[in-house]
């Protein structure tokens, strides 16, 4: 997805670069299993609501303000590596075109990827809100943390939203006749009735 980078993917680095020496210790058993799916998460449509909204509308506020604080604060521990000006400078171009993304407080979410569990305990989700002339783009993952889903990742971007008119209107297409020719039949006429005589 093009646009903002998940921000929380540059902090996870370090816990990925940590785990390999584990990796390598692992037995023969474990490496012959079959890698973990995804798999569906057990979230209603609110919980889908509240968690995206949040973390949309605190992005919002962060890049209209350039207080990265708060969005920084409400996020996982792997989300808060980030220091408030390193979140300042990965939404730097957002803020610099004065991306509004309040629409998301009333627009209705299409998902793309619905919420799944990743193999990691990750909540992984995706998809756009449609409007015209642009559609606002997501891609987002939270972190279990104290029972709570808490922001570990965010990506935000623009595309082009619904079906666009053309700049200019096509010629019109005459559309074939819908009347069925008759058929050629030789012409069949009844004889005049000759006068009989007496009459």
């Amino acid at each position: 997805m093009a646009g903002v980078v998940l921000a929380a993917l540059a902090l996870a680095a370090p816990a990925v670069v940590g785990a390999s020496p584990v990796l390598a210790q692992t037995s023969k058993a474990q490496k012959s299993a079959k890698p973990q799916a995804a798999k569906p998460a057990n979230i209603d449509r609110n919980g889908v609501l509240i968690l995206l909204r949040g973390a949309l509308l605190a992005l919002d506020q962060a890049n209209k303000t350039g207080n990265y604080t708060v969005l920084r604060d409400i996020g996982a521990p792997g989300f808060q590596a980030n220091s408030a000006a390193r979140l300042a400078e990965i939404f730097a171009s957002q803020r610099n075109d004065q991306l509004d993304l309040a629409g998301v407080a009333v627009l209705e979410p299409q998902l793309t990827l619905l919420p799944q569990i990743e193999p990691n305990g990750m909540l992984h989700m995706a998809g756009f809100f449609p409007s015209v002339p642009m559609q606002v783009n997501f891609e987002l993952l939270f972190a279990p943390h104290k029972r709570q889903w808490k922001l570990f990742g965010i990506s935000v971007s623009l595309g082009k939203g619904g079906p666009q008119a053309p700049e200019t209107a096509p010629e019109p297409v005459q559309p074939p006749s819908t009347e069925t020719p008759e058929p050629p039949t030789p012409e069949v006429s009844a004889k005049p009735k000759a006068e009989q005589p007496g009459n």
